[in-house]
């Protein structure tokens, strides 16, 4: 406080140069020429700065003087009034906003529909650093959201303000309100102390669907909002970490080598896989040296042991195994599974030859074709049993792994046991065989906007765009180079000189490209009848699970980016949800693209508040609920009454006043004193009664005390409204 005191009467000092009298300057006229005093002052040095790079140019006897501190330029009026006139119009309008990060898109468009920032005193290239490290720090916290808000973001750079006229109009609405708060953390900004008309671009509490812990739980409850299966979009998901997600996963991964034992035979009696090795280079030289020749007994038992674990989970989901008695069923043990696994991975993994019968593939083929009705994500299985591993509080692709072994996934995460209590390791199956482009593989950023939660209202935009990875597909090498298109990591590295040369050396294409090669390969119609339809339903459904766990504040909003791999039938599998998705201009692609969804959002959220046929740009409205009433929370009200009972009557003591210490008598004496204390009771009982005609009178009637008033005990318990 003292330290404030003392810059305060530092710069009341220094103003008194310029202000011979204060009490004769109104308030408004003061906060004027401090204002323009300092703006104009940070302007000019600015200017001598400048100067001083061009030593050619001719200095006049002016710019001397605008380069010394001591005097001050003559302030142009209309300038000033100009300022002071948007800025009052601003705060009567209530258009006054702030952006924290580098988003020079929304500065600019709310600034043409007549809006004025209010900046922070530091300046906004040291508060994005400021976010940015702070993002960087708490990425490894519980409750941290998937985002990639920071990719490329050095690389944004704000609109130049020449006349410093936003500089000016800014430090006049320094001390107002703002109504619109754009920032890239959700945590910036206190949605609890804000007023009802102040807007915002997060929602609180939307972990349950943007990180990769919330979405692999929430998607289980589906049934209860949706007829619609989770495992039709979104690929199986577990909690390595939780223990029921743990014996489920190891089932899971069982199960699925299983039937990618039967896939392999079916290629191969087909011979699908000896080309794909051939063409792909998929045999290295090191597998090449542990091949060996499997038996036709030893792969027989591995066929049958196959179809019989097919053939109980078929049981189980058609539901034909609750009349068998369990007492008959042999579970098979670990033993046994193992054995399985390490022959499964010597034959698909180590490149063992084996010799396939017809009779394998029919067998093989038919438990397949079985399958198919019922489980969605056999296609995209493939025959490796790959599984990519994801710590649940990070983003961007760090610390993401691949492992084929069920021993190294386990081994991996056991490694931290904080992360195995707090259940933050995700395991979800890979996609072996996603739609590729000139054989590299890519996912997709596809932009949504969520205006409310009650009733559920979400915005699709119409315009994504793809993201390659640097090398070429291939199942032999699990580097992240190959299987993850995070551009915060795929920008780090080098093309591959072995990947096709149409695609372009900054990793992306837009939308349209994608359609121009669906078109060269006659696929056109399936962007608008099978990916864009899957996109939809899948978001929604994300949502549906989770809009009663996210606070639902009206003027709050939220513009989120999804990733998607197609399947080789191009169609969409949900990878995760982003919250804050970058707006760096990082590519050509991404700077056209960023700054058009950036314009349609504020039309969307600003725009069409003021007038509901205005243009929504590229944002295409695809669901919005019933309103749902929800009943006001009155808090608790108990009420509990009592009267005070007085017995009438002194009744016996239950003991004497003088008990004698307690002995244990023979059980002659203990007859005894029975018998003793029952005379005494009947003395005692009929010492003040008289018989007659063989009768026993009533006792006498007891005095009764006067009447004591009626004690009321009054208990209220109010909850308060939370």
């Amino acid at each position: 406080m003292k330290a404030t005191r003392s810059r305060q009467s530092v710069h009341l000092d220094r103003e008194k140069h310029h202000v011979t009298d204060r009490r004769c300057t109104s308030w408004p006229d003061r906060v004027k020429a401090v204002e323009t005093r300092g703006f104009f002052k940070d302007q000019k040095v600015q200017q001598c700065k400048e100067k001083r790079k061009n030593p050619q140019t001719t200095k006049s006897p002016e710019v001397k003087g605008y380069c010394s501190f001591g005097s001050l330029p003559v302030l142009n009026p209309g300038r000033l009034q100009t300022a002071k006139d948007h800025a009052d119009k601003a705060v009567k309008m209530h258009k006054v906003f702030s952006v924290q990060g580098p988003y020079p898109v929304i500065r600019e468009g709310l600034r043409t529909r007549g809006w004025v920032e209010q900046r922070s005193r530091r300046s906004s290239h040291h508060v994005h650093q400021r976010l940015r490290y702070e993002s960087r720090a708490s990425s490894d916290d519980a409750d941290d959201d998937d985002g990639d808000d920071d990719d490329n973001s050095d690389n944004v750079k704000e609109k130049q303000d020449p006349d410093g006229l936003n500089d000016l109009m800014s430090r006049l609405v320094r001390d107002e309100t703002v109504y619109f708060y754009w920032t890239n953390r959700r945590d910036s900004i206190n949605t609890n102390s804000l007023q009802k008309d102040q807007i915002t671009n997060h929602f609180a509490q939307t972990g349950s669907f943007t990180t990769k812990v919330g979405l692999c739980v929430n998607l289980r409850n589906l049934h209860w909002f949706d007829s619609a299966d989770p495992d039709t979009f979104f690929p199986r998901c577990y909690r390595i970490g939780a223990l029921d997600d743990k014996h489920a996963f190891i089932e899971d991964y069982r199960r699925t080598a299983c039937t990618s034992l039967l896939k392999y035979i079916v290629e191969r009696g087909q011979g699908e896989h000896r080309q794909t090795k051939n063409r792909n280079n998929q045999t290295t030289q090191g597998q090449r040296k542990q091949s060996r020749e499997l038996s036709r007994p030893a792969l027989s038992q591995m066929i049958d042991f196959a179809v019989k674990v097919c053939q109980e989970l078929l049981e189980s989901l058609e539901h034909r195994d609750i009349d068998k008695n369990l007492d008959t069923l042999q579970e098979l043990s670990k033993e046994e599974w193992a054995e399985f696994i390490d022959s499964y991975c010597l034959v698909v993994h180590g490149g063992a030859e084996v010799e396939v019968s017809d009779q394998f593939v029919v067998t093989s083929k038919a438990m397949l074709q079985r399958l198919e009705e019922f489980s969605p994500q056999l296609d995209i299985e493939g025959i490796h049993n790959i599984w990519i591993i994801k710590p649940g509080a990070k983003s961007r692709g760090r610390g993401i792994k691949c492992y084929k072994r069920l021993d190294q996934i386990l081994r991996l995460v056991d490694r931290d046991q904080t992360l195995i209590r707090e259940s933050k390791w995700v395991v979800q199956k890979y996609l072996e065989r996603p739609c590729l482009v000139h054989g590299t593989k890519f996912d997709v950023r596809q932009w949504f906007l969520v205006t409310d939660w009650n009733p559920l209202t979400v915005w699709f935009y119409k315009k994504c765009y793809l993201r390659f990875s640097t090398q070429p597909y291939s199942l032999d090498k699990l580097d992240s180079s190959v299987h993850l298109c995070n551009n915060s990591i795929q920008k780090h590295l080098k093309p591959s000189h072995q990947r096709h040369q149409s695609i372009p050396a900054d990793n992306m294409w837009s939308d349209n490209q994608f359609k121009a090669f669906l078109s060269s390969q006659g696929m056109e119609a399936q962007w608008e009848a099978v990916v864009v339809p899957g996109m939809k339903k899948a978001l929604i459904h994300a949502l549906q699970t989770t809009q009663d766990l996210v606070d639902s504040r009206k003027n709050t909003f939220e513009l989120y980016g999804a990733d998607f791999i197609l399947g080789r039938d191009l169609h969409p599998w949900l990878i995760e949800i982003n919250v804050s998705p970058t707006m760096a201009p990082s590519t050509l692609v991404t700077a056209r693209l960023c700054a058009a969804v950036q314009e349609d959002t504020l039309r969307v959220v600003l725009d069409r508040r003021a007038d509901r046929s205005a243009s929504t740009g590229d944002f295409q409205l695809i669901h919005r609920q019933a309103a749902v009433e929800v009943p006001q929370y009155l808090g608790v009200n108990l009420l509990v009454e009592g009267s005070k009972i007085k017995c009438p009557c002194t009744l016996p003591p239950l003991r004497p006043l003088n008990p004698s210490p307690l002995k244990h008598p023979g059980p002659a004496k203990e007859k005894e004193q029975v018998a003793d204390k029952v005379k005494s009771l009947c003395k005692r009982s009929f010492k003040s009664t008289k018989l007659s005609t063989g009768v026993i009178q009533p006792p006498p009637p007891c005095t009764l005390e006067p009447a004591v008033p009626v004690e009321q005990l009054h208990l209220h318990m109010t909850g308060d409204k939370s």
